[in-house]
């Protein structure tokens, strides 16, 4: 069964976490008195694209800027799809500079990139599913920021209602497994919502909470290997039973500010 997973050469952009710190809480896994640990920081997050480049993906980089603490944080910054760029406006004012620079490396690298005009916080809660884009709102990005990205991309966005402050961003609650599936955990979602997902993917990989709490949702897929935290196990051995190969990745130092491997990883889609 597991041959039959077939992986996808992924090209991502990241950015060192040189300046990585919580000095401000805005979501609640962020509490500025809990110490980061920049050098294990540091080799948690070489070791993740290290095994990226060891499973055939491209890795670009963005220089990190001073002041800038969850600039590392690069899923958050856009959303590309089909090479077209839509950039962020974040919420949260200590985090609206960091657009600047992403947008910057964007068009040096020869990309348009479109100013969403509502709150919009890139591919943290815009995920690109196959046919259409899932996309969260309740915490972070707004409604009007859906109709803007399906206004732009000319793909159908699916509205997701998130109801738990833990799951803040749509890719700490769902992850992409491959084009016709996902893995998501129910109660970070609206009733409304579970039943949209649940029509769209009957066969979806359930997550536990506790899998969830780990990080396990905040994966990403190449369509056979699963980037994941070592600490969902439960969700590994799921998809292992589902064909998929796991690849432990330990982000826990990062965690501390809310995010994980999906957080730290844009996927540029050309």
């Amino acid at each position: 069964m597991t041959d039959a997973r077939v992986p996808s050469r992924r090209r991502y952009l990241v950015c060192d976490p040189g300046h990585f710190d919580v000095r401000y809480a805005i979501n609640p896994w962020m509490r500025p008195d809990r110490p980061v640990d920049l050098a294990l920081a540091q080799r948690q997050w070489r070791a993740l694209i290290d095994v990226y480049r060891a499973h055939g993906h491209t890795v670009d980089s963005v220089k990190p800027v001073p002041g800038l603490p969850d600039m590392v944080f690069a899923a958050n910054a856009a959303v590309v799809v089909g090479g077209r760029v839509l950039g962020s406006l974040f919420l949260a004012p200590e985090r609206r500079p960091e657009s600047v620079p992403y947008e910057s490396w964007f068009k040096a690298e020869g990309f348009d990139v479109h100013r969403p005009e509502s709150v919009c916080e890139g591919e943290g809660d815009l995920v690109v599913a196959g046919r259409w884009i899932l996309a969260g709102t309740g915490f972070r990005t707004t409604r009007e920021a859906h109709h803007e990205a399906q206004e732009f991309f000319g793909v159908p966005v699916i509205g997701l209602t998130l109801v738990d402050p833990y799951f803040y961003h749509l890719d700490t609650a769902l992850f992409v497994l491959d084009e016709e599936n996902i893995a998501y955990y129910p109660e970070a979602f609206s009733p409304g919502s579970r039943e949209v997902l649940a029509l769209l993917y009957p066969d979806a990989v359930i997550a536990t909470r506790e899998d969830a709490m780990a990080f396990g949702l905040n994966s990403v897929s190449d369509g056979r290997h699963v980037f994941v935290s070592p600490e969902a196990t439960g969700l590994a051995a799921q998809l292992t039973d589902r064909g998929y190969v796991p690849v432990p990745v330990d982000l826990s130092e990062f965690h501390k500010a809310g995010g994980g491997i999906k957080c730290c990883t844009q996927e540029i889609r050309s």
